[in-house]
């Protein structure tokens, strides 16, 4: 994060400098890097962040088991942070960020590091916190990421931004598509003759689809 060097930024209607309380009070931000306590407890952390926001006790509580549950973290609850595996880290710092019920979610990589799976689930809960009214930011390095949450990107190039367009535009301009293939278990690859595919895992395979090319007429023979 910067300071402005010129120019007026608004949040949801509130100046960042003449009513920085009310401004701040819109956004939630996840950092990629884990910048909580690591002593304290899953639910100590989100609900004392709460409370910096003004937020009851009472309320507080409620919350925090919403948002750890929607997580698939209420029942590290009582567990110290230092304790939780990097995924559950990531989770925790979502769940934190939402304590004060922001209209303006920024996230930082929120899926670096994290497993395939975990990875789809955090989608799943990101596309429907944001259905039910959460504008989101985010920053990726992964395209299928960008592709699944976004509706609008922007893309940085050595500090300038060099594309700022809706999803569906970026994509037709691409003259190849990365599809994510789940393999069932044990069972052998499939014959991709033409096509350059890597195997990420026992389970998943990644295949570069050029666009004169057809991948399901390719799989099916």
């Amino acid at each position: 994060m910067v300071n402005k060097t010129s120019g007026r930024v608004n949040v949801f209607g509130y100046d960042l400098e003449k009513d920085v309380v009310n401004a701040k009070r819109q956004l939630g931000l996840v950092p990629q890097e884990f910048n909580f306590n690591p002593f304290e407890t899953v639910q100590q952390i989100v609900v004392n962040q709460a409370g910096y926001y003004g937020v009851e006790y009472k309320e507080a509580v409620l919350r925090s088991e919403k948002y750890l549950k929607q997580l698939d973290l209420w029942e590290k609850r009582n567990e110290r942070a230092r304790m939780l595996s990097g995924g559950m880290k990531r989770r925790l710092m979502i769940a934190r960020a939402l304590m004060h019920e922001p209209k303006l979610l920024i996230l930082d990589e929120p899926t670096a590091g994290v497993d395939i799976e975990l990875r789809r689930s955090m989608w799943g809960f990101l596309k429907d916190l944001n259905a039910k009214g959460t504008t989101i930011i985010l920053t990726t390095h992964y395209l299928e990421e960008a592709e699944m949450l976004c509706r609008n990107i922007g893309i940085i190039q050595h500090g300038e931004l060099v594309e700022n367009t809706s999803m569906k535009n970026l994509l037709s301009k691409l003259k190849s598509e990365t599809f994510i293939l789940d393999l069932a278990p044990k069972s052998p690859l499939p014959k991709l003759a033409g096509y350059q595919y890597r195997l990420v895992d026992t389970s998943t395979l990644e295949v570069e689809v050029l666009r004169e090319q057809g991948l399901i007429a390719s799989l099916v023979n």
